[in-house]
């Protein structure tokens, strides 16, 4: 084990993530959201250590971190580190505890953010006070970003960054933050630990119907109700193909194997969902990467219920595969049909990163030093992450917070979910692993 990674960073990376919940940043989107205490939280710590973080804003209060850790080597790419500060609201009549309460009770602490990320933001902290302390560098460059705004639109985040700050990353060429290397159990004795090397780009979608307004008592042909109404089911109801990415690929693949099932991904007679049929709980790692998909989730419509309005509105999620986005608006345009209108309210690209590069060789490593009962295997995250934003400056992403969880323990769910939590010991592994990491990239 390395001597620096001692009690005190132990206690550190604790302390952290519970003073941080206690910063409540909920960022409940169209700007309602003041990362700035915590964005000030953790840069005051760092620059304890001796580094120079910029504070950095496009709107006042949504406040970003960055600073710089020099490596040894001059000639060598540098890495970005990057973790969000915001999170998503809690409502704490649901809760056990109070999530913002920052709680340490029985080996766990508790509150929003302790899984999606402040967790990631504390380790982060505790790795590099570590090494201040003991003297020791790293071999590239670290950029360290702490983000704001990463739960609506990153418009005042990471993308503000990438946009108008992207010196600041000058030499960064790949980067590491959420989601991966967590432990998810697949099943008595099966503790996989899934890094992510891709993520499904954002395509959110408004939806207007026009038609004509009415009394409603009256027949009415052109009722926009009616025909918003069929449009969204059928995009509800729409099963889409298969398209299998590499990254994808590769992760049934490594799946397959774990569980001893014969099946080659890249054959023409591939069975995708008989394969994720026999994966038991493991399949939810990849059935929704398999596919696009467009999922309802708004629906805004009429101001009296005697009158048919001119026009509704609605909202879609949609998530697009990489190299998928043709086929997705293809299918919009033919689902909507010539009624309904459709846009994207926002949109961000899709990501992959080489599941065969030193880098994942590297994280796959500091992973099985650690947890050698584990299983490593690459996914491509459902949703997407800071490392969109990043991508525009040519910064290819892995998805690498590492925690060992206790069976039982479902990390998925916690996000965004009532009790979030997570155990003291998973983030003693994860200052561990990524101190290891860190020093070997």
């Amino acid at each position: 084990m390395a001597e620096h990674i001692d009690g005190r960073a132990l206690d550190e990376v604790v302390s952290f993530t519970s003073e941080l919940i206690r910063i409540d940043t909920t960022n409940r989107g169209g700007g309602d959201c003041r990362e700035r205490p915590a964005a000030e939280y953790v840069a005051e710590r760092l620059a304890a250590t001796g580094l120079e973080p910029v504070l950095l804003e496009r709107t006042p209060g949504r406040t970003n971190v960055v600073a710089r850790i020099e490596g040894t080597d001059p000639s060598a790419d540098a890495l970005l580190v990057h973790g969000h500060l915001d999170v998503v609201p809690a409502e704490a009549a649901d809760w056990e505890v109070h999530p913002f309460s920052g709680e340490i009770r029985d080996g766990v602490v508790w509150g929003r953010g302790a899984i999606d990320m402040k967790n990631m933001d504390a380790m982060v902290l505790a790795v590099v006070r570590a090494w201040a302390r003991a003297g020791i560098r790293p071999r590239r460059d670290i950029v360290i970003a702490y983000t704001a705004d990463e739960e609506a639109s990153a418009i005042d985040g990471s993308g503000f960054l990438a946009d108008h700050h992207p010196g600041l990353f000058e030499g960064c060429t790949e980067g590491i933050s959420e989601a991966g290397a967590f432990t998810f159990h697949a099943g008595p004795g099966t503790a996989l630990y899934p890094i992510a090397a891709g993520e499904r780009g954002t395509g959110w979608l408004k939806l207007t119907a026009h038609g004509r307004a009415g009394h409603g008592s009256k027949v009415n042909r052109a009722n926009a109700v009616s025909r918003l109404a069929a449009a969204i089911a059928r995009i509800g109801e729409h099963q889409w193909p298969v398209r299998l990415t590499p990254t994808v690929r590769a992760a049934l693949a490594e799946l397959a194997a774990v569980y001893g099932i014969a099946a080659d991904p890249a054959a023409p007679d591939f069975d995708v969902d008989e394969l994720l049929g026999k994966l038991g709980p493991a399949a939810a790692l990849v059935e929704a990467t398999v596919r696009n998909s467009a999922n309802p989730t708004m629906l805004e419509a009429g101001y009296k219920i005697n009158v048919i309005p001119g026009h509704a509105t609605a909202y879609v999620d949609g998530r697009i595969l990489p190299g998928g986005e043709d086929e997705f608006r293809d299918t919009l345009d033919r689902l909507t049909g010539p009624d309904v209108d459709w846009e994207f309210h926002h949109k961000e690209v899709a990501l992959q990163a080489p599941v065969d590069s030193p880098t994942y060789a590297k994280l796959r490593a500091a992973v099985e030093k650690f947890a050698p009962e584990g299983r490593v295997v690459p996914y491509c995250m459902s949703g997407g992450t800071d490392a969109k934003q990043f991508s525009r400056l040519g910064i290819t992403g892995y998805g690498f917070s590492p925690l060992r969880l206790p069976p039982g323990f479902d990390y998925p769910a916690l996000f965004h979910g009532v009790d979030e939590r997570v155990p003291v010991d998973a983030l003693h592994f994860g200052v561990r692993v990524l101190d290891h990491y860190l020093r070997a990239a």
